[in-house]
């Protein structure tokens, strides 16, 4: 009995270790480079969080149908600083992620992915353009894409497009 006690508080040690570790962070991502652009000012950013479980009777035991809407996530400046709490669903029942405008720039994404507990996704956004995260391991690029031209999170997922730039957001 108590080796099993032991067991069962080293495996919640280790689950809250883990639980509150630093968010994984990758490489920037930007807009598709073979998408099109618009003549505008602003760009859009559109971000593929984890899929979460919603129900009407909160689960409590109805036979209510559930659906799936992507997580809220936070955009961030380059110092930190938030920009725009996302509630990231296009409707109650909506299952498409919101887009939200925001100003040609380089931002920093917090979000949930599958997975993961939580990234850190440092975006460029471009007039005219919409860029993409897809962090809910739905998103297949084209068959014939390089590697290179691919953001993927530590378990090999892809997540979006690399930025075109050298001029990398947190590189030295």
């Amino acid at each position: 009995m108590k080796g099993a006690c032991i067991f069962l508080g080293s495996g919640l040690v280790a689950l809250l270790v883990g639980c509150s570790s630093t968010p994984v962070a990758i490489a920037p991502i930007g807009p598709n480079p073979a998408g099109g652009e618009r003549l505008a000012s602003k760009g859009e950013l559109e971000v593929f969080s984890n899929l979460t479980e919603q129900s009407d009777d909160q689960n409590q035991g109805s036979t209510d149908p559930v659906w799936y809407q992507h997580t809220d996530y936070g955009v961030y400046d380059l110092h930190g600083k938030l920009v725009e709490r996302v509630s990231n669903a296009a409707g109650h029942y909506g299952r498409a992620p919101r887009r939200v405008a925001l100003p040609a720039g380089q931002y920093l994404v917090r979000a949930r992915a599958k997975d993961y507990l939580s990234v850190e996704v440092p975006v460029t956004i471009e007039g005219g353009r919409t860029t993409r995260v897809h962090l809910d391991d739905n998103w297949r690029p084209p068959a014939d894409t390089p590697r290179r031209d691919l953001v993927n999170l530590p378990n090999g997922n892809p997540v979006g497009w690399r930025v075109e730039s050298t001029n990398e957001i947190g590189t030295n």
